[in-house]
């Protein structure tokens, strides 16, 4: 994420100052800063994985791939690149982790942003896609519900198959 911030309003900066980690917002304040961020950045990069290739390669590896590639799409020569927490594969472009980052930067609280809102839009859609897994409600984390309704049901495309849950291992998965 890439801010201009002289090029921003008054206005805007003072909007901008509510960024803080994704979590720490309700979803209307999140929904409501992120086409906020979207104006204000020069750049933003969103890369999404398949669940296949986490299960594959394993969630942080994942993540940490994800993450070097959304970097790439937006540095530029001479940049600082932070990161939330573990510093990421080595991508070209120097780089600083910063533990709690979120809650300290406000490029990687906008980051923060964008990706929950655009996670949680996604398992929306896949909630209307993949009806009775209650997507929409949880988007995507495990809740009670949710794992009643994998009980019910079994799981859909969308779920690991190596994340270790117990209401995956009540379902018999290995043969």
């Amino acid at each position: 994420m890439l801010f201009d911030y002289e090029a921003l309003s008054t206005r805007e900066l003072r909007a901008l100052s509510a960024l803080n980690d994704s979590k720490q917002h309700d979803h209307a304040a999140r929904e409501a800063l992120y086409p906020l961020v979207l104006s204000s950045a020069r750049a933003v990069s969103v890369v999404m994985r398949s669940v296949r290739s986490i299960d594959a390669n394993g969630l942080h590896v994942t993540n940490l791939a994800a993450l070097a590639d959304a970097l790439a799409a937006v540095a530029q020569d001479d940049c600082l690149c932070l990161v939330d927490g573990f510093a990421v594969p080595e991508f070209g472009y120097e780089q600083r982790a910063i533990v709690e980052g979120d809650a300290t930067s406000a490029a990687i609280a906008a980051a923060s942003i964008i990706a929950k809102v655009t996670r949680d839009r996604f398992m929306r859609r896949a909630d209307v896609l993949h009806p009775g897994w209650q997507f929409a409600a949880h988007v995507g984390y495990s809740t009670p519900e949710h794992r009643a309704a994998i009980a019910r049901q079994g799981v859909s495309p969308l779920h690991r198959m190596s994340f270790q849950s117990a209401a995956y291992e009540r379902l018999a998965l290995n043969g």
